[in-house]
Order: structure tokens, then sequence, then C-alpha cells
């Protein structure tokens, strides 16, 4: 019996040294985090992944930026740091040790000027030894990748720019084919560029002013879809949406081009006498009076100080003037006003002399009378 006592007592410091064994091979780790303002950074996540075997942990740092997470296994570990869902810094290879914590602390100003660094040093070709071994092989990839992306978007940039510059030297010596061919193959190659579609559109309605008939709308229309693809990346642009409305105009769709000049006159407020100005002068040239006069009207009542657009106004109303049977002349109201505003604000204009001589003709009577001039001299030989 006592034997068989002791066997167990044997037994029973065999279990516990066991036990503290076990116990024994637990470690730490800590550290703080430091944001990019280089401030403690409260919240960070420190991910906490065992590279010998599979084991994942996670701990936050406090309001000091202090992490600590204990009972981790003996081993080797990659550390993590995770904000607003984003991994922004990593240690590799962390061995922990029995006793004491691992100390790791990250410093995320420190290490985004690392990076950069790094980014830059790469881009350039100046990539020392050293930094390179520094670098993780993740780190390696990523760079490399970059590099070529970038070498990739270089040339393609290239070959757009290329393409757009012979657009625009092509538009600006009026070969519009050529125009329309280059800045569609620019299209092709990034058809997010809005400035692209404008230029593009601009080229196809300058081409179909060349044209008659059919050959002319199906030019225009491509012009007018161009400018609405402009328009889709960049819907804020006061300018297409005035380029747009010309165009518009010059289609004959006079109500959708009201509406887009509206759009940029409220885009842009102090332009928006230009545009119902512009507006005004395409309706003159279409032959549609009214619609110009209500258009020049609106340019005034915008910048009351827009001279041409008083001048343009003025000239306007003076064909809508009444002749009376006895001659005198009736102008339509506000004629004279608009006439005699544009020499004040230009009294040398190019316009002024035409202004002056509308003037002059509004106080003059027009002879309804008509007389032979063979029968007077007869008269007045007898």
């Amino acid at each position: 019996m006592p034997t068989k006592m002791k066997t167990l007592a044997l037994s029973a410091a065999g279990l516990l040294f066991m036990a503290s064994a076990a116990f024994a091979q637990v470690s730490s780790i800590e550290g703080d985090v430091k944001g990019e303002d280089g401030a403690p950074l409260k919240g960070a996540l420190v991910k906490i992944e065992r590279k010998d075997i599979k084991g994942n942990y996670k701990v936050k740092s406090d309001k000091k930026g202090h992490y600590f997470h204990t009972g981790l296994p003996l081993g080797t570990y990659k550390l993590i740091v995770e904000v607003d869902g984003k991994d922004v810094d990593s240690v590799d290879n962390v061995r922990t040790t029995l006793g004491d914590s691992t100390v790791i602390n990250f410093d995320l100003k420190a290490n985004k000027q690392k990076q950069q660094s790094l980014a830059q040093a790469a881009e350039t070709g100046t990539l020392t030894k050293e930094q390179t071994r520094e670098m993780s092989a993740e780190q390696k990839a990523q760079l490399e990748k970059a590099a070529k992306e970038r070498e990739q978007s270089l040339a393609k940039n290239k070959a757009l720019n290329d393409a757009f510059n012979q657009g625009m030297q092509a538009l600006a010596a009026k070969q519009y084919d050529a125009a329309i061919e280059s800045f569609t193959k620019a299209g092709a190659m990034d058809p997010k560029q809005n400035v692209v579609w404008a230029q593009l559109a601009e080229s196809y309605t300058q081409a179909a002013l060349l044209k008659a008939g059919p050959d002319r709308d199906a030019l225009m229309a491509k012009g007018l879809e161009a400018y609405t693809k402009a328009l889709e990346i960049k819907p804020d642009d006061a300018a297409y949406h005035n380029n747009y409305a010309l165009a518009l105009a010059k289609a004959k769709k006079f109500p959708e081009s009201q509406a887009e000049l509206a759009k940029a006159a409220q885009l842009d407020p102090p332009n928006a006498g230009r545009y119902f100005f512009n507006l005004g002068a395409v309706l003159v040239n279409t032959g549609q009076n009214d619609a110009a006069c209500e258009a020049f009207k609106k340019a005034i009542d915008t910048d009351a100080n827009y001279a041409d657009a008083q001048y343009q106004f003025g000239m306007c109303l003076l064909g809508k003037a009444q002749v009376s049977p006895d001659g005198k002349v009736t102008p339509a109201p506000g004629t004279k006003e608009a006439l005699e505003k544009y020499l004040q604000l230009k009294p040398a204009g190019p316009f002024a002399d035409s202004a002056k001589g509308a003037l002059a003709s509004l106080d003059a009577s027009i002879s309804t009378k008509y007389e032979n001039p063979a029968a007077a001299t007869k008269k007045k030989k007898k």
C-alpha cells in the first residue's frame, strides 16, 4: 500500500511539472501605435498572424495608442496594423520569447514617409541595396507591379496625348476629317477624357456646316452625341453646356438649345449674358429673328452693361419698327434705349456708326408719295 501511494505521489508531481512547463510556453506582444499626425492612435486594429502554424489573434490600441496581447504560443508572427479597414503597416518575422513581452511599435507617419521614399527611389531607379533589403517580398512585388502599371500608363498617356494633339492641330487647320479621326482614336484609348469628347463634338459640328442635307444631319447628330458624352463625364462644365446649346441651335433644336443655355447660365452666373448673346447670334444667322430678340433681351437682363448685346437687341427691334402712311417711323419699344446704351458703353465701338445711323433713321420720315422726275422737268420747261 505505501508503495502504491508513493507511485501516485510521483505521478502527481509529474503532472504538476508538465502543467508548469506548458504554462511557461506562452508569450506576449505589446507596443504603441502612432498615427500619421504623430499622435497616439486609438482604435487601431493590430492583427497578429502566426507563421509556423495556423493561428490568428487581434487586439485594438487604447486611448494612449498602446496595445497588449498575452497568451500567445511561442513562435514566429507577422503583425499588421489596420486603420479604417485598410492595412497601413506591418512587421514580419517577429519571434516571441518567454518572460518579458516582445515590443513592436508602429509609427504610421514614419512608415508613410518611408514608403514614399521607396516608391520614389524605385520609380527613378535609385533604389539602394539597403532599401531593397529592408523591403519585404510583398513590398517588392507591389513595387514591381506598380512599376509595370506606371510604364503601361505612361505609354498609353503618350499615345493618348499624341492623338489628342494631332486632333487639335487638325481642328485648328480646319481639317475636320483628320481631327475626327484623331479624337476618335484618343477616345478609344481613354473614354473618360471629357475634353476629348468635347473636341470631337466640335470637329463633327464644324464638318457638318460644310455639308448639306442628310450628310449634314448625320455629322451634326454625331457631334451632339459627343457633346452628351462630354457632359456625362463633366456635367458641371458651363462651357460644355454653352457649346452644346450652340450646336443644338445649328441643328434647329431651339427649345433644347435654350434649355442648355439656361443650365450654363445657372452654373456660371457671371457669364450668363455671354451665353444668351451667343444664342442670339446663332438665331440671327438662322433667320430666327423673334427668338434672337428674346435671347439678346435675356443677355441684357443678365448684364445691362453688355454693350454688344444692347446693340444687337436694338438692331433686332429696329426691324420691328412700324411705318405710318405719312412716312413716320414708330420704333418698337426699347429700340432707342438699347442703341443709346450701346453708344454710352462703347462710344467708339465697332458698331458706333451703325448705331448712330439707326438712331437718326428713327427721327426721319419716309416719303410715301411718288413723283415722276421727268414730268416735273417738262412742267418746268413749259
